[in-house]
């Protein structure tokens, strides 16, 4: 699904303009790319959650000159899936 299909989801699940939409998808974003640049963790309960990693320093070698080089170490941003989340992908729940 592309971002455009998203508000046009948004835009009638909610009775809104697209355009409305898009604004409340934009400070949506916003709001968890601002909490992660932070480093703080952004919980939705039931669809998951948004965090930071930490990568450690590395050694890889480049594909094209098989020449050994260092990955510096870096933070990275994460996702973890929910329950219901996982639940409705596989299908739903198993008893």
């Amino acid at each position: 699904m592309s971002r455009d299909e998203l508000i046009k989801k948004i835009a009638g699940a909610a009775g809104v303009s697209q355009k409305v939409a898009g604004i409340a998808l934009g400070a949506v974003l916003e709001g968890i790319t601002e909490a992660l640049k932070k480093g703080d963790k952004v919980t939705l309960v039931g669809f998951g959650s948004f965090g930071v990693a930490a990568r450690k320093a590395r050694k890889g070698i480049n594909p094209k000159t098989k020449e050994p080089l260092k990955i510096p170490a870096r933070k990275v941003p994460v996702f973890k899936a929910g329950k219901k989340l996982k639940d409705a992908v596989k299908g739903g729940k198993k008893k």
